[in-house]
């Protein structure tokens, strides 16, 4: 193999460079007795041979002599005489060795290994290489369309378990199309419309008259949309249709939280009421608060509240029964996070209060902020507080210390969302901001010509984008990585006439968004986007 190897090179530089390149000759005389390779032992031959095979039919050569010949050299000196023969050759004759030596370097390392350390090898492989890599043979495209290397590449892009719903299809026998493959392929097409695919005509929601929706919830094909007319509507996001019209409360409706078929909603009547969307019974009211309830945080089976009298009540869903009450602020309650073991308020006493309900005790309280506090978020480690004073504090959970003070807003921080050690706040000043909560490094200020150009109302984000509303009457598209705005999503023509976006809720296929006016120009109503269109069905 070493001077097959020799030779592959050997001819490449003759037809890079010419005949006169000789990198293997030593330059020494060969030995007296050492025969070369005459030309003229060869009868010419017409056309350029495509196998060694034709060449030996055209001369006639017998086993026997052939072996001689081959015997000639030995050693050292085959080397040799493989450099003068490639010398004396034309190009064309050079190009005829190259074609039957190359063969003999070429094998398939995947199919020689065995399965195990085959499928090792395609995990260093990115899902689109993967994709082409299938396209080879169709032992690889076994290989490729193994269902846990799929999994460990959706993992890592963050598709989760749910997408895939198919049972493993037989193609061919003793073939299986991967279900984690599909979901991998479904989610990039997905996230693709979402980019780049055309926006196709909204569906629309119209309800509530000409009330503004405070609150929105979507869960499945169910949303759920609250109003200051005192009802929530529930709609199907498949249909367009409003489902059933949930009544009852006899004030303004200012919180909600959903979870399956139940929905928590806090009014300005002092009440809580806890509905079954799927047939529109109030299950339970719950009485308790003296003032508007402001803020729900529902987990699992238990909510909490946070109500304009400055206390938070803990409940039981199932029997509605008021489990605790736990007093401290001294102002309204104005956000509120539950994990199932903490409570976590802000309120307008420019306070963040850390609470074990199981005691009704105040674990922290948080100072730091110069007014009220706005938002919250809480992931069992950390506290995030965005207040009116325009900054955003990080906070330890355990010793109530604050870990970060962001600062760059300009205004109050009215909307964040906390993933992982990633957050994103969206701000009055008509910014939204990246940060690392770890590091309190801001990553990235989504502005620039395409930044809203009123305040941020809402937002959420995904592993690769982020979505925003304002009271421009837009919602944008950004990219999570680096900041640039992607495009519009929605653009009302109304918008900086009146026209507001108040709410937006996102899945991974869909887009709701609750929009209005406050002066008439724009009917109140929701637009639902779909991004898991094929192009079929568009």
């Amino acid at each position: 193999s070493l001077s097959a190897f020799c030779v592959c090179v050997c001819m490449k530089r003759k037809l890079d460079h010419g005949p006169d390149v000789r990198p293997f000759s030593s330059g020494k005389k060969h030995c007296k007795g050492s025969s070369y390779l005459s030309p003229c032992s060869l009868v010419p031959f017409q056309t350029t041979p495509t196998t060694f095979g034709d060449l030996r039919a055209a001369n006639g050569h017998s086993a026997q002599r052939r072996r001689d010949w081959l015997h000639t050299f030995q050693g050292p000196e085959r080397l040799l005489a493989l450099d003068d023969l490639i010398d004396s050759c034309e190009s064309n004759q050079v190009k005829h060795m190259m074609q039957v030596i190359e063969p003999q370097f070429q094998r398939d390392f995947i199919s020689l290994l065995p399965k195990e350390l085959a499928l090792y090898v395609l995990t260093f492989l990115e899902p689109r290489d993967l994709m082409h890599a299938a396209q080879t043979c169709s032992y690889w495209r076994i290989l490729a369309e193994d269902n846990l290397l799929w999994r460990e590449k959706c993992r890592e892009e963050g598709i989760e378990e749910s997408l895939v719903v198919q049972r493993r299809k037989t193609l061919k026998p003793g073939f299986l199309h991967s279900p984690w493959k599909s979901a991998y392929v479904q989610q990039h097409r997905i996230e693709s419309n979402w980019r780049t695919g055309d926006i196709t005509s909204p569906k629309v929601l119209k309800g509530h008259d000409d009330h503004v929706i405070t609150c929105l919830q979507f869960c499945g094909d169910l949303i759920v949309s609250g109003s200051d007319d005192n009802s929530l509507k529930v709609w199907s996001a498949l249909t367009s249709k409003c489902l059933r019209t949930l009544v009852g409360h006899t004030g303004g409706v200012w919180s909600s939280q959903m979870s399956g078929n139940i929905v928590i909603s806090g009014s300005t009547d002092r009440t809580l009421k806890v509905w079954d969307a799927e047939s529109g019974e109030c299950v339970h009211t719950l009485y308790g608060h003296t003032s508007t309830v402001r803020c729900v945080h529902l987990h699992d089976k238990q909510v909490v509240s946070g109500s304009r009298d400055a206390t938070l009540r803990l409940w039981d869903v199932d029997s509605g029964e008021c489990l605790h009450v736990l007093t401290g602020h001294v102002a309204a309650v104005r956000c509120v996070q539950y994990d199932g073991r903490r409570v976590v308020s802000g309120g307008y006493d420019f306070m963040v209060k850390v609470w074990d309900p199981e005691t009704e005790t105040c674990l922290h309280t948080l100072q730091g902020h110069t007014n009220r506090v706005y938002s919250l978020q809480f992931d069992g480690a950390y506290v995030v507080s965005g207040s009116l004073d325009t900054s955003i504090r990080v906070w330890d959970v355990v010793t109530g210390g604050c870990v970060h003070t962001l600062t760059g807003h300009q205004s109050l921080t009215s909307g964040m969302e906390l993933k992982n050690n990633i957050l994103v706040s969206g701000n009055a000043d008509s910014t939204v901001r990246v940060w690392d909560i770890r590091t309190g490094q801001c990553l990235h200020t989504l502005q620039g010509p395409h930044k809203h150009q009123s305040a941020v109302t809402c937002l959420q984000f995904s592993r690769s984008l982020v979505v925003s509303s304002s009271d421009d009457g837009t919602v944008k598209l950004w990219s999570l990585a680096t900041g640039e705005w992607i495009r519009d999503l929605v653009a009302l023509q109304s918008g900086g006439s009146g026209g507001v976006v108040w709410r937006i809720r996102a899945s991974n296929t869909r887009l709701v968004a609750a929009v209005g006016s406050r002066n008439g120009t724009e009917e109140t109503k929701l637009l639902v986007l779909d991004f898991d269109l094929t192009d079929a069905q568009k």
